[in-house]
């Protein structure tokens, strides 16, 4: 009986740790993935900026850029970014730290946006050339289902991480928010 008695209380002790331990990882865990939700969010509102944008370019009243579809297109992604940058940071990730200068946060954004799309063009380099897959549905599920979904990964790790870093006091306070 003795031993119940000591065990339970030692039980006692460790749950009360692992109930902090408990409680901290699902705010942590909540955090998460509220951010991601928003960062998805912001990615579509990019997407339709971008495929907008070019449409626009390309084919709207003749279209301004009808015989320059580079042109347009580089136009479209850069105010895409532009539009992703302003949205995650004053948005998604607005409780986070950040750098000092925005300039230098949001060409940080945009070379590792430049990362992703290596990433996507990797994956659909792989299943094109290496593997001989080529036709257009895998094509499209290599690129823009496995390419993407590597990137939107990629995007949201190194955002968190290099872009917009966690201020420690902040990222405690939102977590207890949540």
């Amino acid at each position: 009986m003795g031993g119940i008695q000591a065990e339970g209380r030692a039980g006692t002790g460790a749950d009360s740790s692992w109930e902090r331990l408990t409680r901290s990882t699902w705010a942590r865990l909540r955090g998460i993935v509220r951010e991601f939700s928003k960062f998805g969010v912001v990615g579509l509102i990019s997407l339709v900026v971008d495929v907008g944008l070019f449409n626009l370019l390309m084919f709207a009243g003749g279209g301004l850029l009808a015989d320059k579809p580079l042109t347009a297109k580089a136009l479209a992604v850069i105010a895409a970014t532009t539009v992703s940058y302003s949205l995650n940071r004053n948005w998604t990730f607005s409780h986070r730290g950040g750098h000092d200068s925005r300039w230098r946060e949001y060409l940080l954004f945009f070379a590792l946006n430049g990362v992703a799309m290596l990433i996507t063009l990797a994956v659909l380099w792989f299943s094109h050339y290496a593997l001989g897959l080529d036709s257009p549905l895998a094509d499209n599920i290599s690129a823009n289902v496995i390419g993407l979904g590597l990137g939107t990964v990629f995007r949201f790790w190194s955002y968190r991480r290099f872009v917009f870093p966690a201020d420690d006091e902040a990222e405690v306070d939102h977590n207890a928010l949540v």
